[in-house]
């Protein structure tokens, strides 16, 4: 049996960066995630896991773990093979064995994982360490989860006097472009609830996130010679000032936390006739949630009053939803993850998610589904790193929920 450390490293040295501009047009959107999910399968087949398959149509690959008792509910576990867009080739994680509280010199790139500048560093004196080398992220987001996932499958299936029920893995590509779960087969899946391992630090269990927007303002100006344009120019450029400057200024991420929403311009980008601003609108309030909508809709409208046609078109879309909303009506996957951190004296984090996740869209697919710690820190970057006592505290959480869930 291969130890979780060298599985970890394994699965991270091979780039499965995903690719925005590909996203729900081509599934997956880089071959090498396909790649990943494809070698996935032979592991879990030779570990012993039963149903694999990779469906094409949505790039997940699922598999079970049978049960080996009655009256258990079906649990899945589900994380992302895919990493965000920072340099992924070429990742050579760097091990550092009982750190000592200070700086850590990220291999040779002259870059330093400081608790200065990162004060989370301090929770993990005397621990051992996985770092980049500076040049690329570590990619603990997420294959840190997936590493989890199959080494605790492989902890039950060679410990069967662990009694559980059923249990279903997912492993699905495209997350951190906004677009993996959108084709979820919850039915398929065939689970009472799941969790995605995703979170960062040890005793995440976040089952409230924010509910989700996105709002695109395209400007119609007018343009004509400078030096002749007195009462006849009119300037996208000076409506999409006006547009953001009506915008409330107190409501932006800069100036907000906990559950406190906002109004984020993202993108912003034009010329005197034609100007595009693109803005995400978040809040876990429902009723927050609309009347920031309204507020983008009523500065729209009252922008376009003060000219001769409609210069300034908005169109929004829901992106996701707070999935506490669904959770709520079905609590059994919080309160057995909460009791399965207990026992093993972790000190439960139930803070609301200031994001979205997976298991938001699958939760409102029908399938309550919370987000677990997966370890990692300081994701999407050169100073990720992810503690390898954390890793194992994920698995063993796992194996945790599992053995209380068939003891009813």
């Amino acid at each position: 049996m291969e130890g979780f450390v060298n599985r970890f490293i394994r699965y991270i040295k091979k780039n499965t960066r995903s690719d925005a501009s590909k996203a729900g047009v081509v599934i997956p959107s880089t071959a090498s995630q396909m790649e990943f999910l494809e070698e996935l399968y032979k592991e879990l087949k030779e570990i012993g896991l039963e149903d694999v398959k990779i469906n094409k149509n949505n790039a997940f690959l699922t598999a079970t773990v049978p049960a080996n008792t009655d009256n258990a509910p079906v649990i899945g576990f589900i994380s992302h093979v895919d990493t965000a867009d920072f340099n992924a080739e070429n990742i050579s994680p760097q091990i550092h064995e009982n750190y000592d509280g200070g700086d850590i010199a990220l291999g040779n790139s002259g870059f330093v994982l400081s608790p200065k500048e990162f004060p989370n560093l301090k929770n993990y004196i005397g621990q051992t360490l996985i770092t980049t080398d500076g040049t690329t992220l570590l990619g603990a987001d997420d294959k840190a989860g997936v590493c989890e996932i199959v080494s605790a499958m492989e902890y039950l299936i060679n410990n069967p006097q662990i009694k559980h029920g059923k249990l279903r893995i997912a492993f699905g590509c495209d997350e951190e472009v906004g677009v993996g779960s959108d084709n979820f087969d919850v039915e398929d899946f065939g689970c009472d609830f799941a969790y995605t391992m995703d979170g960062s630090s040890v005793g995440e269990l976040q089952f409230e996130c924010f509910n989700a927007a996105e709002a695109k303002i395209d400007i119609l100006g007018k343009s004509v010679h400078p030096g002749d344009a007195k009462n006849k120019m009119i300037n996208a450029l000076t409506i999409a000032r006006d547009i953001q400057m009506a915008m409330p200024l107190v409501c932006v991420p800069e100036k907000t936390e906990c559950r406190e929403g906002f109004i984020h311009l993202v993108e912003a980008h034009g010329n005197v006739e034609n100007a595009e601003l693109t803005y995400i609108i978040r809040d876990h309030n429902k009723e927050l949630f609309e009347d920031k909508k309204n507020i983008v809709k009523k500065i729209c409208e009252e922008i376009n009053a003060g000219y001769d046609i409609e210069r300034v078109k908005l169109s929004i879309h829901d992106e996701y939803r707070n999935m506490a909303d669904i959770i709520n009506n079905d609590p059994r996957s919080v309160d057995i993850a909460t009791k399965a951190m207990e026992n093993l004296g972790i000190t439960v984090n139930k803070d609301p998610i200031r994001g979205g996740t997976d298991g938001s869209k699958i939760s409102f697919k029908g399938l309550p589904t919370p987000n677990i710690f997966a370890g990692g820190e300081n994701f999407h970057g050169r100073f990720e790193f992810v503690s390898v006592q954390s890793i194992q505290k994920a698995i063993d959480v796992i194996v945790e929920i599992a053995k209380i869930a068939a003891e009813g």
